[in-house]
């Protein structure tokens, strides 16, 4: 019984309290048809020993050591050994919500220290250290921006993560937040003139990606313009971090959701992974999540403390103003020390790196027959191609050769027949970009 606790007797005890004879009586307000009827087709129950072995054999069968060019909202950068070195102290480790600021000072402070280096990167006041990820904050965002406005609506760019607008919609649709998409023009970017007719006296936020799911940087200066002209607030989504080491940071934003994964954060099988909300200190009372100030105590000495919302606020039922009630500060960590490793200096190069090794691969596939899509807008370390043949095919060939290939955006996108969307970043080595090269030209 070591992973269920409860010995039949226990269970006998809780069902006799409730004053129910059976577990089948107990669900009996359950319609018959919607109840298990037999056992679940799983296998049989597994020793220690061979759970141990089906997962080491697991991790031979696993790709890795493949070399990937797959991005598209989750990145592979070298993280450096000291991270998981620093968050396996037991101080970090088994820390849970600092709600008693006086034994909880260095969470605290690796929080303030995050929120710090995040406002000096997106160029915004204050930045929270509590959301479950780049999808999750974007539709957070879009509502603090209702709350701001005392509008309804929001419009949301095409080319915004296509799976960040399905939890978008999941989120609006419960919120009575009507939404609407905007399409993209032929160079990959916001098309400005459906963005303004996207807009009305009732649109709270306008929600961009820049660089955009396609890998291209939006022009976040004109799209303001065009948003604020309107009285609704601009949201930018950024899910490549790295970018902002060379990109100039969307300061023209009023809130930007960040999606942190590329600092150090392990890809996981998707998660946990880090989001981040950074806005204008005007709006901080309307940010969710969790938000950590600096103070001084009797003595003048600083300290640290969870400041606006104390405790799991947000979970008030019909009062809540959101759904985030964790406690991110391990993975916010991780993020702190891969910024503190790299430096401003550090993420430079870093960046340098990716837009190189893009931009080579790129310039490989053109000269193998592939076609580069959206040519007329900056990018970073992601690009579109169109191939001659499926873009499955391709992938199927290079899996062969130990590479994992680009991302086909038929899924999404119906009218890009043949296109993918291909990433490199520091980890991307030469001889892996031009072996994929070749396979894109059969």
């Amino acid at each position: 019984m070591r992973y269920l606790p409860k010995s039949q007797s226990d269970r006998e005890i809780m069902l006799r309290e409730i004053g129910v004879r059976s577990i089948d009586d107990l669900f009996s307000a359950i319609p018959p048809e919607y109840r298990l009827k037999g056992d679940l087709n799983i296998p049989r129950a597994y020793a220690e020993s061979e759970i141990v072995e089906f997962f080491r054999q697991r991790a031979a069968n696993s790709a890795q050591g493949y070399a990937t060019f797959l991005g598209a909202g989750a990145y592979s950068h070298y993280r450096p050994v000291v991270i998981d070195s620093l968050i396996s102290r037991g101080e970090f480790f088994t820390a849970y919500t600092p709600y008693q600021p006086e034994i909880a000072q260095g969470t605290l402070q690796s929080i303030f220290e995050f929120q710090t280096m995040i406002c000096e990167l997106t160029g915004m006041d204050v930045a929270n250290a509590s959301m479950y990820d780049g999808s999750t904050g974007a539709a957070e965002a879009l509502m603090m921006a209702a709350r701001i406005t005392g509008r309804s609506k929001a419009a949301v760019a095409a080319t915004v993560h296509p799976e960040y607008r399905e939890v978008i919609t999941t989120y609006t649709r419960y919120q009575g937040m009507p939404m609407s998409t905007f399409r993209y023009a032929g160079n990959g970017r916001v098309d400005l003139d459906t963005l303004e007719m996207a807009l009305d006296d009732d649109t709270a936020a306008v929600l961009i990606q820049s660089p955009n799911f396609f890998g291209t940087i939006e022009d976040v200066a004109a799209l303001a313009d065009i948003v604020h002209s309107k009285g609704a607030l601009l949201v930018v989504s950024i899910a490549e971090p790295v970018s902002l080491g060379i990109v100039k940071p969307p300061a023209e934003a009023d809130i930007i959701s960040m999606e942190a994964q590329s600092f150090g954060v392990p890809l996981g099988f998707g998660g946990p992974y880090c989001g981040v909300i950074a806005t204008r200190e005007r709006f901080v009372r309307q940010m969710p999540g969790r938000l950590v100030g600096e103070a001084r105590d009797r003595n003048g000495r600083r300290g640290f403390v969870l400041t606006l919302s104390t405790r799991e606020q947000h979970i008030r039922r019909e009062k809540a103003t959101s759904n985030i009630c964790t406690n991110q500060a391990l993975i916010a960590l991780m993020c702190s020390i891969f910024m503190a490793v790299y430096g401003r200096e550090g993420l430079k190069e870093l960046a340098r790196q990716n837009l190189a090794k893009a931009h080579y691969a790129a310039e490989q596939f053109r000269k193998s027959g592939a076609k580069l899509l959206f040519e007329g807008a900056p990018r970073f370390n992601e690009f579109v191609v169109q191939t001659k043949t499926d873009p499955y095919a391709i992938n199927d060939r290079l899996l062969g050769q130990q590479i994992i290939g680009g991302f086909p955006l038929k899924k999404f996108y119906s009218e890009l027949e043949n296109a993918s969307l291909w990433c490199c970043t520091e980890t991307t080595a030469k001889a892996s970009i031009d072996a994929a090269a070749q396979e894109v030209a059969l």
